[in-house]
């Protein structure tokens, strides 16, 4: 009875504690999106009021669609997200499926060096990627960013996904190799399933460093027609005059995506985070 109500304990302690930082996390957005519906003035009047008759504007979200190409932006930053994430998601899996199952020399020496660009981030290597983007001629086109957002969330995608290949039960494979299922089918079939948890902690945490970023973007693909969402907002930010509207309508429906995504899949989000937690 005791180690049942201690683990109750420890389960509403990590849920309030997560649903804490979501509220802290999600202030941020509730500024903005209030914000995009207001007047300039009001925005620096009174930036934490809600919009009403005299502040309430379309000004902001108007200047968005009519200047610049607001959804080519959208629909670069959608495809080079998602297809990023699609093969975070299944070279990840497969490399921690393959540590985790395979037993052979430099087993550990491997995992470590997958997971080593967790340490070192990959913005140091941006002369020698653009240098290598410019000899491929890669470089103002949307494979030059899904490949760096690629092996920039593949180190973290390994690290935690084959933490989680390691508690899938050995029975469930080998009974799948006396059924006759080759490695594939049982990595695709009976493994897979099993890590939706795992896989969709690691979609949320690489698809808002993908999505927001400006880096990378702005040295690889600057050319209008390739141009992601973040870096298209940069066009109402000037040297001496920036449109806030515009900036903070642009940001409001960048977050969009984002939100749709976390509602989907926060159940097999916090899933994921907690898993292990409680025992």
């Amino acid at each position: 009875m005791n180690s049942a109500r201690t683990a109750l304990s420890r389960k509403i302690a990590v849920h309030a504690v997560l649903i804490t930082y979501v509220v802290i996390a999600l202030f941020p957005v509730f500024v903005i999106l209030i914000n995009s519906f207001k007047t300039r003035r009001a925005i620096f009047r009174e930036p934490l009021a809600l919009p009403n008759a005299d502040s309430f504007t379309w000004e902001g979200y108007q200047t968005v669609l009519n200047q610049g190409d607001f959804l080519q932006y959208f629909q670069n930053s959608f495809v080079v997200t998602v297809v990023s994430l699609f093969f975070i998601l299944l070279f990840g899996a497969m490399a921690a499926f393959a540590l985790a199952e395979y037993r052979f020399k430099g087993n550990t020496v491997m995992g470590l060096y997958l997971a080593l660009g967790i340490m070192i981030p990959i913005r140091i290597g941006t002369v020698a990627i653009l240098d290598l983007m410019v000899q491929t001629g890669l470089v103002n086109t949307l494979m030059a960013l899904i490949l760096v957002y690629t092996a920039q969330g593949l180190p973290l995608a390994v690290f935690i996904l084959s933490e989680f290949m390691q508690q899938v039960s050995d029975d469930l494979k080998n009974a799948g190799r006396i059924d006759g299922l080759n490695e594939y089918t049982i990595f695709f079939k009976l493994v897979l399933p099993l890590m939706r948890p795992a896989m969709a902690t690691v979609a949320v945490f690489n698809m808002i460093p993908i999505w927001n970023d400006l880096w990378f973007p702005l040295i690889l693909a600057p050319a209008e027609s390739v141009k992601t969402l973040t870096l298209g907002s940069q066009v109402f930010i000037g040297q001496y005059v920036t449109n806030w509207n515009a900036v903070l309508a642009a940001l409001g429906l960048a977050i969009i995506p984002v939100i749709i995504l976390y509602t989907l899949f926060s159940r097999q989000l916090i899933r994921g985070i907690t898993s292990g937690a409680v025992k």
